[in-house]
C-alpha cells in the first residue's frame, strides 16, 4: 500500500473537497475511479451512481450554476480501518442568500482514485446577517 491509499495519509478526502468546491468537473474526473462504487444523501433524496458521468451530474444538482462556493470553511480528516472520513464545510450563496453546506463523505482509494465513496449532506442552511 502506498502512501496515496493509505488512509492516514491520502490526500484524496482534501483533493475531493477542493475539487467540489472549485466545481472542478477535470480534477473529479482525475480523482475517481472509472469503477467508482458511489452513493450519497441529502435532506430529499437518496443517490446512486453508475459512473463517474452519474457522479459528476448528482454533484451539479447538489451545486448548480446558481450556487457560488465562496469557501471551504472547515474540513477534517480521519482514518479507520481501510477507509478514510473527510468532513467539509462550504460556504455557498445563491438567489436565497448565504448558506453553509456541511457534508460527511467516506471514501476508499486504489492507486491514488477514489474507488468507493458515500457522502452524506446536511442540507443547505441559511447564515443570518
Amino acid at each position: 500500500m502506498t502512501a496515496a491509499d493509505d488512509p492516514a495519509t491520502s490526500p484524496a478526502g482534501r483533493a475531493l473537497v477542493q475539487a467540489i468546491a472549485d466545481k472542478d468537473d477535470e480534477a473529479l474526473r482525475a480523482l475517481l475511479d472509472p469503477d467508482l462504487d458511489f452513493r450519497g444523501m441529502t435532506p430529499g433524496r437518496i443517490w446512486e451512481a453508475a459512473s463517474v458521468a452519474d457522479v459528476l451530474d448528482a454533484i451539479h444538482q447538489w451545486f448548480d450554476e446558481n450556487d457560488r462556493i465562496e469557501a471551504i470553511e472547515q474540513v477534517e480528516t480521519d482514518a479507520f480501518a481501510d477507509r478514510q472520513r473527510v468532513g467539509y464545510r462550504l460556504r455557498v450563496r445563491n438567489g436565497d442568500g448565504l448558506h453553509v453546506v456541511d457534508q460527511q463523505a467516506y471514501l476508499s482509494v486504489d492507486a491514488g482514485r477514489i474507488t468507493w465513496l458515500r457522502v452524506m449532506c446536511a442540507g443547505f442552511r441559511p447564515v443570518e446577517g
